[in-house]
């Protein structure tokens, strides 16, 4: 049974207060879609999360999943990631299966994967952030911490999967 929102929510902060991570939480409107819910926070799109769960099919018989991080004015270039798993179809997973792997529901999924079946990779540039902003696995609250926390603390496979937004 995956955990709740509140729990994931939970979670995460039990993680940071036992981990002494400098952070701050942030109040605001209920929102999911990145440029609302930076323009709500402050601060410009690049220093935001932009939390993506992919579904990564190796083969007819190996599906694997994928929680791909990339800079909020970015894009998850999908073929970089199916170079990366030498991959013969990379897609967005279904979103029943995001939110129970993600333990949230769109739009409010971490940049950490707290699910054995859900491997975190993130693009070099957002751990490179002195400032990163993500949505706390609620609508109404986020996350700010340093980049570099962020990588000591998640553990992602740094590798580059972020491409231009489509203009």
């Amino acid at each position: 049974m995956p955990e709740s929102t509140y729990d994931t929510y939970d979670h995460l902060i039990s993680l940071l207060e036992s981990s002494s991570i400098d952070y701050r939480l942030i109040d605001h409107e209920p929102e999911g879609a990145t440029e609302a819910v930076c323009a709500l926070r402050g601060h410009p799109a690049s220093e935001a999360a932009k939390c993506i769960v992919l579904r990564v099919k190796l083969d007819r018989r190996t599906t694997r999943h994928v929680l791909a991080v990339v800079p909020g004015d970015r894009r998850v270039d999908l073929d970089a990631v199916r170079a990366l798993f030498a991959a013969r179809y990379v897609g967005f997973s279904e979103p029943e299966t995001a939110e129970r792997l993600a333990h949230a529901v769109p739009g409010t999924v971490l940049p950490f994967s707290f699910d054995p079946d859900l491997e975190l990779v993130a693009d070099p540039d957002v751990v490179a952030r002195p400032k990163l902003y993500f949505n706390a696995a609620r609508l109404d609250r986020s996350l700010l911490i340093a980049g570099a926390d962020y990588e000591r603390l998640a553990k992602p496979r740094i590798e580059r999967i972020a491409a231009p937004a489509s203009v």
